[in-house]
């Protein structure tokens, strides 16, 4: 008779020889969220061909290398998928434990920029190194929601008390008074979203989130009043609470999002076709190819691109969603919790702005705005998300 042969080695099994083959089902890197990563790559894509064709027209008039956004936008993006991937090699872990290093360097390149940061459009937003250049507010959103985070993950599950939400306002304070100083009211705006949303997760109480969306207004309303908000800030809210003004000194903003509008409304349900649109080519929306992209999408593509693009947008929101409830740890849930609700608000503000329902405030479109800071920075959101993802079975 023959001897009845040995099973073959369990797949995972420490010390089995097939391990070497197929690895552990715990490996992170068996368990990253294609469908998450795919939606996000097509994303980029997407706004690389829409970078483009929003530039094109205006740099041939103006005598430039067509390419030259575009090109730029492909070398951001091999930058941020770079950034990206590190985060997901070495773990949110790794960047839990320097926490306090990270802050500390947001903090001071916040000063920074406010003593020689580039003044454009009345603002001091970003340090100009020529060919690029960086805005450290974007740097801040992940860094402060990763610091908040870690500050609150041994705190007792479903509720936090008093101490730890003021100390918490501490820790989101000083960035967002150094935000709001540049002035950037938009980017301010996503960091206080993307906290409130985590402190509710967390379980702070009903009254404690009432007080911080309290103290948000009252220290924009206090910025306003003390001279520190310019004058087209102010501009861009007045401008929105009257669409159809007729007043001279508005022109330029209400021009601009009629015409946003007007490239939406006018796409129809298949759009014009790429590289047709009157609007996009004619080049009457300024700076469409960063504050504006969806009005582009949605003139050469009508309502199906604009359609694909929320759609896309709807699944990494929902993915994100699912990676907090399956996060093995508290920390997860929180730092998936507040990246949600922070990528929710800037995706509303930008498509909102678009359709004129909220104020022109300059925030990005993720993944689709033209801009390597912000392209960086939504890769570290999405980078620490899969971080989460890959490790919840360790």
């Amino acid at each position: 008779m023959f001897k009845k042969p040995k099973p073959i080695l369990a797949i995972g099994r420490k010390g089995s020889a097939s391990r070497a083959f197929v690895g552990s089902f715990a490996d992170p890197f068996r368990n990253i969220d294609w469908v998450l990563l795919g939606s996000v790559i097509a994303l980029g894509v997407i706004g690389m061909f829409n970078t483009y064709s929003a530039t094109r027209q205006r740099l041939i008039n103006q005598g430039f290398d067509p390419y030259i956004y575009v090109q730029r936008q492909v070398a951001f993006a091999i930058i941020a998928t770079g950034v990206m991937v590190t985060i997901m090699a070495v773990g949110h872990e790794w960047f839990r434990a320097r926490t306090v290093f990270l802050y500390g360097t947001v903090l001071v390149s916040l000063i920074l920029v406010l003593v020689a940061g580039a003044v454009r459009g009345g603002a001091r937003l970003s340090f100009d190194f020529g060919f690029f250049s960086v805005q450290p507010a974007e740097a801040a959103k992940p860094i402060v929601l990763l610091t908040i985070a870690a500050y609150l993950a041994d705190s007792i599950e479903g509720r936090i008390n008093y101490h730890q939400f003021v100390m918490s306002l501490y820790i989101l304070g000083a960035p967002i008074g150094l935000i709001l100083l540049q002035p950037d009211l938009g980017s301010a705006s996503v960091l206080v979203a993307g906290v409130v949303g985590l402190l509710f997760v967390a379980g702070a109480k009903r009254r404690y989130l009432l007080l911080i969306t309290a103290m948000s207004i009252l220290t924009v309303i206090g910025t306003v009043i003390g001279g520190v908000v310019g004058g087209y800030q102010l501009a861009r809210i007045e401008a929105w609470l009257n669409q159809n003004s007729k007043d001279s000194a508005l022109d330029r903003i209400l021009l601009q999002v009629r015409f946003a509008k007007r490239a939406v409304s006018t796409g129809g349900f298949f759009g014009k076709g790429y590289l047709n649109g009157p609007l996009t080519n004619g080049a009457f929306i300024p700076v469409q190819f960063t504050d504006f992209p969806f009005s582009a999408i949605a003139e050469q593509f009508g309502m199906l691109g604009g359609g694909i693009v929320l759609g896309l947008f709807g699944i990494v929101l929902w993915r994100t969603w699912r990676i907090a409830q399956l996060a093995r740890d508290r920390l997860g849930l929180l730092i998936s919790a507040g990246i949600f609700t922070m990528l929710s608000w800037q995706i509303f503000q930008n498509i909102g702005m678009t359709l004129g329902l909220t104020p022109v405030s300059g925030l990005p479109l993720p993944f689709i705005s033209y801009g390597g800071s912000h392209l960086v920075s939504s890769a570290m959101l999405i980078g620490l998300v899969q971080s989460i993802h890959m490790r919840r079975l360790e």
